[in-house]
């Protein structure tokens, strides 16, 4: 690795289109990816000042007196970690209403602020929001890159390239924070990924929300590893836990608020009815997953199963990242079509599914003690607005439950006794003798 703590961001060129037209520009994304050394690095030529509210001292003027605080920033002003001082965007705000010249405020934070309705809806219309990830490979070689291009603009063409062999299992497990891969060894930088959650669960979280067990977070994210690039099972993440469901579900968005996690929603079309509709997480860094499994390079070379996986989320960070500073608005999903209901899995006809990704409808475990001639709940409509009627989230415990037994009648001394279908015979016209209905 290059020992250079300063890598050219291509996401820089959007920064200043931005600041073009729109008076407030929020760089946005994970502590320490590199969001202050691009806001100082572009501002300081541009005559930006520079204020952060990781200082106390700042951070408590401006929660005394917000509007106070933003009159009296000159004209062009750089505020870090806004997400810590919530109150300033309500006072940046009335600031751009009373002057809308473009360019006034860089602002950068470590939270998603589009999770945060509150501070999103301040600024609707007067901010202009860009997502900065950890390095790419791409910059980390200093090379811009030109595959979105080629595959949109319908010239991409497959060749025959060489095998990366052990350089993808050592891209994979180096991630790509600015800290960790200028560290020189593998020890070295798992060391800086696990004191990183660490210290971003107890400071970030802290500011966010009020968690009484902290400590289930770091677990949780453990786990949430080991199933990157997996379909969203909060059971499954839950199961370890004495907590209930909706609390982990309420843990893992507070986890994507603060980019450790992504959440990738599915692709489907009212076209093709038998698709997943289970969103797929992700963990936000293959370095952060790797440090967390207690995995290197060597390791991760001979655990085929979780290289797949983590192949797929390095793979799919990667275009995200790539297309932070396309000229075209990218957005990402998963495509997965589920097996057929028995030939793949050896199962009956009627069996229910053992996971949500092999239920028809995504996820939605038909009933087999539904009434023959009771309407299905959305039957008639779309499939898409049936899916979206349906919480993805509650798709595990849709599918895990197993179906109840058909009731048995007994009689006096236990004999069975038959139901009242099969006690009241009807004569079919058509046929001599009786049938049961």
């Amino acid at each position: 690795m290059v020992a250079n703590l300063y890598y050219p961001r291509f996401i820089e060129r959007s920064l200043a289109e931005a600041l073009s037209d729109t008076p407030v520009v929020l760089i946005h994304g994970p502590r320490q990816c590199g969001k202050t050394t691009l806001a100082q690095t572009f501002g300081k030529a541009r005559g930006y000042a520079y204020f952060s509210f990781d200082d106390d001292v700042a951070a408590a003027a401006a929660r005394a007196d917000p509007v106070g605080f933003v009159s009296d920033l000159p004209a062009r002003a750089i505020l870090d970690e806004v997400q810590r001082v919530p109150d300033v965007f309500t006072a940046l705000k009335l600031a751009v209403d009373r002057d809308r010249t473009p360019g006034r405020f860089i602002l950068t934070g470590s939270a998603n602020v589009l999770l945060i309705p509150r501070l999103a809806d301040s600024l609707t219309g007067r901010m202009e929001i860009l997502r900065l990830h950890p390095l790419a490979q791409c910059e980390l070689g200093g090379k811009v890159p030109s595959f979105l291009d080629r595959l949109f603009d319908g010239a991409f063409s497959t060749r025959t390239y060489e095998r990366l062999k052990e350089d993808l299992p050592e891209r994979i497990v180096a991630g790509g924070y600015p800290a960790a891969v200028v560290r020189a060894t593998h020890r070295r930088r798992s060391a800086w990924y696990r004191d990183y959650v660490e210290t971003l669960i107890q400071r970030d979280v802290r500011d966010l929300a009020r968690i009484r067990a902290l400590d289930v977070l770091p677990r949780l994210l453990s786990l949430a590893a080991g199933q990157t690039a997996q379909l969203l099972n909060v059971s499954d993440l839950a199961s370890p836990f004495q907590l209930s469901r909706p609390t982990i579900r309420e843990y893992v968005i507070l986890l994507e608020r603060i980019f450790l996690l992504d959440i990738l929603p599915p692709w489907h079309s009212n076209r093709i009815s038998r698709l997943v509709k289970t969103p797929k997480v992700h963990v936000g860094d293959t370095g952060v997953a790797c440090a967390l499994l207690g995995l290197d390079a060597r390791s991760l070379s001979h655990d085929r199963e979780t290289l797949g996986h983590l192949v797929e989320t390095f793979v799919f960070q990667e275009l995200r990242r790539q297309a932070t500073w396309h000229r075209a608005e990218i957005h990402f999903y998963h495509f997965r079509k589920p097996p057929e209901e028995a030939d793949r899995h050896g199962r009956a006809r009627g069996n229910p599914p053992e996971r949500e990704e092999d239920a028809p409808g995504g996820g939605r475990c038909p009933d087999p003690q539904r009434e023959e001639g009771k309407p299905d709940q959305g039957a008639g409509q779309p499939a898409a607005q049936v899916a979206l009627r349906a919480d993805p989230w509650e798709a595990r415990a849709l599918a895990s439950e197993p179906p109840r037994p058909p009731r048995r009648l007994l009689g006096p001394g236990g004999h069975r006794r038959r139901s009242e279908a099969e006690a009241l015979p009807v004569r079919d016209p058509e046929e001599d003798g009786p049938r049961a209905v």
